[in-house]
């Protein structure tokens, strides 16, 4: 999914008026410099590093979470050889508010309402109402009404999520999602079958 570079200047704007929820005042319901922490799954120190830039209202992001990252998880990271970092670069503002949720969520649960919030991606997506769907998603996974309603109000964590997406854009050159990198260098059609484990194999070889 590609990005404009002016969609960040107006995505909190957006976020507001379509999704309906004030930032006048700055709900802090976790740490925001911990909920802006970026998630690492793997061993810190494994001899690769991959980083995903996903949007979680991406369908292109959600094939490589259901077909690709699988087997990476399974073959590199479980076994010690890949550290996976996730960073967000929501390309819509469904997208920021679920970015937010799965923060707001507290880092031991990040990972968990990431996979929640691409599995349900076609609920809450494509809903007339996304607010209320996410809420709905959010609620499912444990998390009640006003611990939503706090979360979006958080105008500190939305503006460093995409304070985030737009140093991704300024200083790698991220304009789509998904766009992953392997020991920095970028890989192209990534989303081709076979791609991202040669990538990570030849990067093994090495170090």
């Amino acid at each position: 999914m590609l990005i404009s570079r002016r969609l960040f200047s107006v995505l909190g704007l957006a976020a507001a008026a379509a999704l309906a929820f004030p930032l006048t005042a700055t709900a802090k319901i976790v740490d925001t410099e911990a909920a802006l922490t970026e998630l690492v799954i793997g061993k810190a120190d494994a001899p690769v590093e991959v980083i995903e830039y996903a949007s979680l209202a991406c369908p292109a992001c959600l094939h490589f979470h259901e077909n690709i990252y699988p087997e990476l998880k399974t073959e590199f990271i479980d076994t010690g050889k890949v550290k996976f970092i996730y960073r967000d670069f929501p390309t819509n503002t469904p997208a920021l508010a679920a970015a937010m949720i799965a923060r707001c969520a507290g880092p031991s649960r990040h990972e968990g309402m990431v996979d929640i919030f691409f599995d349900t991606q076609s609920q809450w997506g494509r809903a007339e109402n996304p607010l209320q769907a996410l809420t709905m998603v959010a609620r499912m996974a444990g998390l009640g009404p006003n611990d939503v309603d706090q979360c979006l109000k958080n105008s500190d964590l939305m503006n460093g999520i995409n304070t985030q997406a737009q140093k991704a854009n300024e200083e790698k050159g991220v304009k789509a999602t998904p766009t992953l990198f392997v020991n920095g260098e970028e890989v192209e059609n990534a989303l081709e079958p076979g791609v991202m484990k040669k990538a990570i194999e030849k990067a093994l070889k090495g170090t």
